[in-house]
């Protein structure tokens, strides 16, 4: 299996770690340089060849969009940016997709899967994991981006727009309850149109309500009650 090597442009810290992160989910992928501004980009492609450039817009003294347009020749590149005003000039600009920050590790394998698809010399050697879950989870809250440990989670409340994410804090984050469940693994289950459960979290089932090792108690509604059942049968 062909490894793609991966090169991250962007200035903030953060950033640069979700990416990498997400590089070292996917075993295809491989790190090969980080840069912190344009010129940095241009110094290590002038004596190096990459596979990927995932690239930020707003970067000091020259911004990614500048960078692409003195690009002759260039890899792959997929922008990461929370810019989305700039996202007609990048496609045209012949990028291969448009990441608004923050993304989630699903959303990254789509952009990768775009670069499988095409390069037919790799088509036949890589196989796009879609439907690999992630360990640790990032999400927004109050302007931070937080780092979170997916199994650290008990259950998730739906809030309009948002949800409350209960690991030993609560983490509202604003996401709706469907999206965030499509990043996570089997085991965490619907149990009431508002609740999702840690199911490695549960301590009993009593009646109509579900505790967990916290002692949260969370109700099963009879639209779910089935598929929470059925969950225990596989265990």
């Amino acid at each position: 299996m062909k490894t793609l090597q991966c090169l991250i442009a962007d200035d903030e810290p953060i950033a640069r770690q979700i990416i990498e992160s997400y590089i070292k989910e996917i075993p295809y992928l491989e790190l090969v340089a980080t840069c912190k501004n344009a010129f940095e980009v241009m110094s290590y492609l002038q004596s190096n060849s990459v596979d990927i450039l995932f690239l930020d817009i707003n970067m000091p003294k020259l911004s990614g969009i500048s960078l692409l347009k003195t690009m002759q020749q260039k890899p792959n590149v997929i922008i990461t940016t929370a810019y989305p005003e700039y996202a007609v000039e990048g496609f045209t600009l012949s990028v291969t997709d448009y990441l608004l920050k923050p993304f989630s590790l699903e959303r990254f394998l789509q952009a990768v899967g775009k670069v499988v698809q095409a390069t037919p010399i790799q088509q036949d050697t890589i196989v796009v994991e879609k439907e690999k879950k992630a360990s640790v989870v990032y999400v927004k809250s109050d302007k931070k981006i937080i780092k979170l440990d997916v199994d650290s989670i008990y259950y998730i409340e739906a809030y309009g727009n948002y949800i409350k994410i209960y690991t030993d804090q609560m983490i509202l984050t604003p996401v709706t309850l469907s999206d965030f469940l499509e990043k996570l693994s089997d085991d965490f289950v619907r149990t009431h149109k508002s609740f999702v459960v840690n199911f490695n979290k549960l301590k009993m089932i009593d009646g109509n309500q579900i505790i967990l090792q916290n002692d949260s108690k969370l109700p099963i509604s009879k639209s779910y009650r089935k598929s929470v059942l059925s969950k225990i049968d596989e265990v």
